[in-house]
């Protein structure tokens, strides 16, 4: 009987074996194309690299594993991810979606898919009633973003699975902020669990790549035929990258929760911040369901500056010298970031007020830094 890891190991072995063929302990970069066939029908079923690639299948197992999954599939993008969910969807199909998600999966649903004859409605999930509420005839899939970007809103997994399961719908989780170290949606009852391994599984800011993981082997077979089909894998370098990013991802995460803790614990207290946006708070909204469904709270956190001053927020950023001014999050390094003209610019400015995201606001990625060094940073920048 083969032995159940913790997280903690399978991080390392989870999914993983020796390289058959010389006994390589990491998966080597399988960079090709193609594949010598002694027979038609393919060699040790590897055909062609769109289909299957040692090196990716490899990471997807190691996907599958730290998820509790079954089946991981692995993308060139977090949005190529998103994108094979949603073409599991035919026109007149309706999708409930978070209303407080990434800009880039906002622009995906309505500037793409709303085209193709699919329908969104983008409610608050605090209260998951508002989700059964806004379920019809043609809904088919509800998507949840939780923590939610970028105001860290927290949705109960469990909560939303029951009434997905009751009415018969795919349930599809962007657990991104989270990491799997911290949550795992699956085993709360979550369909589809979706990464953009970009972030925190690559962990260093050098590879763009996006997971999707299931139990379902139906489910599994039909994402596989998008996969294959619409040809957005990921290549082989970048596989590897991942796999040796999944391998700290352990060590990482522990370290971005203590230094987020610490940087948020600091600005909740400064006088010249008016509000910090943080789950680990008590008086966070759905603090007990993060506490419930999640390890720790991980290192992503907003803030904005007291009298909602957007100037007052972009002296800030420009002021800070360890934390750098980026797109994107999760790696080693910290990073801030302005959401209004940056990760959520393509949400129209009355839709992203509606949600909290203000032109004050400000983003951070705490990274694995000595945690007083960002302190520092942050206490010169504010001034």
């Amino acid at each position: 009987m083969k032995k159940k890891f913790r997280f903690n190991t399978k991080t390392i072995h989870g999914g993983q074996a020796p390289d058959p063929a010389y006994g390589a302990v990491m998966p080597p970069i399988y960079q090709t194309t193609t594949y010598a066939q002694t027979t038609p029908g393919g060699h040790q079923g590897f055909e062609y690299s769109r289909t299957h690639n040692p090196t990716r299948q490899a990471l997807e197992k190691a996907l599958a594993s730290i998820e509790n999954g079954k089946h991981g599939l692995a993308f060139g993008s977090g949005l190529a991810a998103i994108d094979a969910v949603l073409k599991l969807l035919k026109p007149g199909d309706e999708v409930i979606s978070t209303n407080d998600l990434y800009g880039g999966s906002y622009r995906l649903f309505t500037n793409i898919f709303e085209g193709f004859g699919i329908k969104f409605h983008f409610v608050g999930m605090d209260n998951v009633q508002r989700v059964e509420n806004s379920i019809n005839t043609n809904t088919r899939l509800v998507w949840v973003e939780t923590p939610t970007n970028p105001m860290m809103n927290v949705i109960d997994i469990k909560a939303v699975a029951q009434i997905t399961q009751k009415h018969n719908l795919i349930l599809a989780v962007d657990n991104t902020f989270a990491s799997p170290y911290l949550q795992q949606p699956l085993d709360f009852g979550a369909d589809i669990v979706m990464h953009s391994a970009t972030k925190y599984i690559g962990g260093h800011s050098d590879v763009v790549l996006g997971a999707l993981i299931v139990n379902d082997a139906d489910l599994a077979k039909r994402l596989s035929f998008i996969q294959n089909a619409s040809g957005a894998i990921c290549g082989p370098m970048d596989s590897f990258l991942t796999l040796r990013g999944i391998k700290t991802l352990h060590v990482r995460m522990q370290r971005h929760s203590e230094n987020g803790r610490a940087v948020a614990e600091y600005l909740n207290q400064h006088p010249k911040i008016e509000k910090v946006y943080w789950p680990g708070f008590e008086n966070h909204p759905n603090h007990k369901v993060a506490k419930a469904q999640m390890k720790d709270f991980g290192g992503m956190l907003s803030f904005a500056p007291k009298g909602a001053d957007f100037n007052a927020a972009i002296k800030i950023i420009e002021n800070l010298k360890v934390f750098t001014l980026a797109e994107s999050l999760g790696g080693v390094e910290s990073l801030a970031g302005h959401p209004a003209s940056m990760t959520h610019a393509s949400i129209p400015k009355v839709e992203r007020e509606k949600s909290g995201v203000v032109d004050s606001l400000i983003r951070l990625s705490v990274g694995i830094e000595d945690a007083q060094d960002l302190i520092d940073d942050l206490e010169q920048a504010i001034g």
